[in-house]
């Protein structure tokens, strides 16, 4: 689905920690500790984000459109049922893009 330009230049520029949350999510669906790790990882350690950043970020991502939480979960072995887990947005990837240019 196609999406406006003008509701993507809406949010541009994204705010950093939004903008690195996208990446995180860029590729697979993520829990917060997971989306933590990832953004030290791609910044080399230069980007530490905090919980309270993190999730005040996620809530505003997700009233936006740009993520969605999401009830699929990796196997049981290898999860922890107290986890949420988000997904980037077809949106969310499009503002993406237009942020990374």
């Amino acid at each position: 689905m196609p999406f406006k330009q003008e509701e993507i230049e809406s949010l541009l520029p994204l705010p950093s920690a939004t903008f690195h949350i996208l990446m995180a999510l860029a590729d697979e669906d993520r829990h917060g500790y997971a989306i933590i790790q990832d953004i030290a990882s791609r910044t080399d350690g230069t980007l530490r984000m905090s919980a309270g950043t993190l999730y005040r970020s996620i809530q505003r991502m997700q009233e936006q459109g740009l993520i969605i939480e999401t009830r699929e979960r990796p196997a049981p072995e290898d999860d922890d049922e107290r986890r949420r887990y988000y997904r980037i947005t077809a949106f969310g990837l499009a503002v993406a893009k237009a942020e990374a240019g």
